[in-house]
């Protein structure tokens, strides 16, 4: 009989990654893990330069350092993950499901629902449109971001409301026509990406339970700017953006119940999503959980880059990042409302509650102009034209004779546009005074430059920046 002799070799020492449940809580307690990446300075008109305000965090928000960290260790050992023996697809494997545990503590999910990789709050809305029952009807208001207004087939759209408690009227005023023989969800927005005021979600959960009604929240624009708690709240889904939330990697999240995700189709049919494929292609079964909608190779940078920041966040004190912010905000607000000629969007009234967003208008100046001016004369970056929310973008501001630009910025010609200042954790009072001296100007006397429509874009003419 054949023996076998174990050839005695040292122990080798292999330098082992820190699993991400190492890097984010020690992360986390370095007040510098919350710092945004500094900004670059950029050229201007007049041939000299300055830092970039950054005013359109509601667009994409900058990398924080605890992304920017999280992704550096993660990158020299990246390889695919899952099924893969080796050690590093290991440690890529446990890196990408500790970071899918921190989104899930950070909002708060049930220790049932599921968390389910994306690209995007887009993404994760359609994901879930494919997967509700079939028959199910979706209620949504006019005020919602396009994300959440187009995917659903044939929703009841309600008028965009005019304060929260109008909301929830009209929300149970809908389930009580719509009543119990089909299955109802109730898709809403957390914070306004136009005006960044908050809707009643917990009120409209409560009503949405009255009836047997599931609730959906896009947390695109309230997770950067509050904590989330799915349970709390009583809603259904929550989708959120990486990029939205400091973690410009490309990840998003559909977090909530399984059984709907479960009994669906796939997203997406390949790799990933099956547990056995037979000869026939009929002969499939699919997976259950998040894998069932993850199919291919994910976004591991991503998904790492997001957990990071939702366990950074999870661990700051947050009541004391949103003081800072209202404090902010409202000096902006304040200082915007002083201006003559100046006229600030509100969906609510003034004194809503809100996010770290102002829009506004500019008499006798249009948005397009104003944001490139603002852009090439003083280096401030705002948003313009009606923000993939144009029911309500164009209700708000009224038809005024502009030209919008095409794409999610702009729409029909002689659309209304407005501009929107956005703010977040690198935001300072220094910025927020720039952006108000400069509005100022721009409102007393108009830009200093020419500009034209190139490209769909209002841009200086001639505009020596460009070579």
């Amino acid at each position: 009989m054949a023996t076998s002799t174990l050839i005695n070799r040292p122990a080798a020492v292999i330098p082992r990654p820190r699993p991400l449940a190492e890097l984010l809580p020690a992360a986390a307690n370095r007040a510098r893990e919350l710092d945004v990446v500094e900004a670059p300075e950029v050229p201007l008109v007049d041939g000299t330069s300055t830092r970039y305000a950054n005013f359109d965090y509601a667009a994409s928000a900058p990398c924080i350092r605890a992304a920017a960290d999280a992704v550096a260790e993660l990158l020299p050992r990246y390889t695919a993950v899952h099924r893969g023996a080796g050690w590093l697809s290991r440690e890529c494997t446990r890196s990408y499901e500790e970071a899918r545990a921190a989104v899930g503590r950070f909002l708060g999910c049930r220790p049932d629902d599921s968390v389910v990789f994306t690209k995007h709050t887009t993404e994760s809305l359609n994901l879930l449109a494919r997967a509700v029952p079939e028959g199910t009807r979706v209620v949504v208001f006019d005020s919602e971001h396009h994300a959440n207004l187009l995917p659903w087939t044939d929703p009841i759209r309600l008028p965009v409301p005019d304060s929260p408690a109008t909301a929830v009227r009209s929300i149970v005023s809908a389930l009580e026509v719509l009543g119990d023989e089909a299955p109802v969800l109730v898709a809403i927005t957390g914070a306004s990406n136009v005006t960044g005021e908050l809707f009643p979600i917990a009120e409209v959960a409560v009503a949405a339970r009255r009836f047997g009604a599931r609730v959906v929240l896009d947390a695109a624009q309230l997770a950067p700017h509050r904590a989330i708690d799915i349970a709390a709240l009583g809603v259904d889904y929550v989708a959120i953006s990486g990029h939205k939330l400091y973690a410009p990697f490309g990840a998003g999240v559909l977090a909530g119940r399984s059984d709907w995700l479960d009994a669906a189709d796939p997203f997406l049919a390949g790799g990933g999503a099956t547990a056995t494929v037979g000869d026939a292609t009929c002969d499939i079964t699919w997976k259950t959980g998040p894998a069932r909608h993850e199919a291919g190779s994910p976004n591991v940078i991503g998904a790492v880059a997001l957990g990071a920041v939702c366990e950074a966040l999870s661990n700051a004190r947050r009541s004391e990042l949103v003081a800072r912010e209202d404090a902010l905000r409202s000096r902006l607000a304040d200082g915007l409302s002083a201006i003559p000629g100046v006229n600030q969007l509100h969906i609510f009234g003034p004194d809503s509650d809100r996010v770290g967003t102002v829009a506004f208008t500019i008499d006798g100046l249009s948005a397009g102009v104003a944001a490139a001016a603002l852009s090439a004369e003083y280096g401030i970056g705002v948003r313009d034209g009606l923000f993939c929310a144009h029911p309500l973008t164009r209700r708000l501001v009224g038809r005024h004779r502009t030209t919008a630009p095409s794409g999610c910025g702009g729409g029909e010609p002689a659309s209304p546009q407005a501009l929107r200042a956005s703010i977040g954790l690198g935001t300072t009072e220094a910025e927020v005074d720039r952006l108000i001296a400069a509005v100022a100007e721009l409102a007393a006397a108009g830009p200093a430059w020419n500009y034209a429509e190139v490209d769909g874009r209002q841009t200086p003419v001639p505009d020596p920046r460009v070579g």
